[in-house]
């Protein structure tokens, strides 16, 4: 959820402070490039519905070997460990794909990756149960997932640029701290190959087998 609302008079000054500010990184800087590719003229607070950015995202997920399930998972669960439920704004369903690149192997079979309800997710008391990864562990990958879906909407020429405010990467502006952490971000993803050194989203999947590696990553 967004935070604080943009509109373009806010967003088109941000962005030549931001790139500027990642001058000396030079894959975060052609990461921010994809996002803020394509400004769309409309709305920046409202995240694309068009059906075809929705096609776009069901076919991602068929690529990945995903179930498909036309339900809402409001009743049911937005990933059920096999399947995904796709009533569900493009960019949500295609952070999915993005969580099942990030997740530890052993939590790709579990409902909604062994993080706990998700915030579209129906039956909670279900997911919960099986919830195998906490805070602050939770954030990082929450974070990973976040960026990396967005860099796949990017790939697929969607307005990515929406979900990057939506899920509130520019709220710190160029603030130390938030410049930080998306260079931080930008660097776990590559060390991950899970994008390449053009800020591509690729198709590998995270090979550590459990998550003990996050804590030495946060003094990094």
């Amino acid at each position: 959820m967004m935070l604080t609302p943009v509109d373009h008079g806010t967003l088109l000054p941000l962005l030549p402070e931001f790139a500027a500010a990642l001058e000396d990184d030079s894959l975060a800087r052609k990461v921010f490039a994809r996002v803020t590719k394509l400004i769309p003229d409309g709305d920046l607070m409202t995240l694309s519905t068009d059906p075809l950015h929705h096609a776009q995202g069901v076919e991602l997920c068929r690529q990945f070997g995903f179930g498909i399930l036309d339900v809402d998972p409001k009743s049911h669960w937005t990933w059920d460990g096999e399947n995904v439920a796709i009533r569900m704004e493009p960019s949500v369903l295609i952070h999915e794909v993005a969580h099942y690149q990030c997740a530890a192997p052993h939590r790709r079979d579990i409902i909604d990756f062994g993080l706990g309800c998700g915030p579209e997710s129906g039956r909670r008391q279900e997911a919960d149960a099986v919830q195998t990864l906490f805070c602050p562990e939770r954030d990082v990958e929450e974070a990973l997932c976040s960026l990396l879906g967005i860099l796949w909407e990017a790939e697929l020429g969607q307005p990515a640029v929406l979900a990057f405010l939506e899920q509130n990467w520019m709220e710190g502006g160029v603030a130390l701290h938030n410049v930080a952490h998306f260079k931080k971000i930008v660097r776990w993803l590559r060390q991950m190959d899970l994008i390449d050194d053009d800020g591509a989203p690729t198709r590998l999947l995270r090979a550590e087998g459990d998550d003990s590696f996050f804590p030495r990553w946060f003094a990094e």
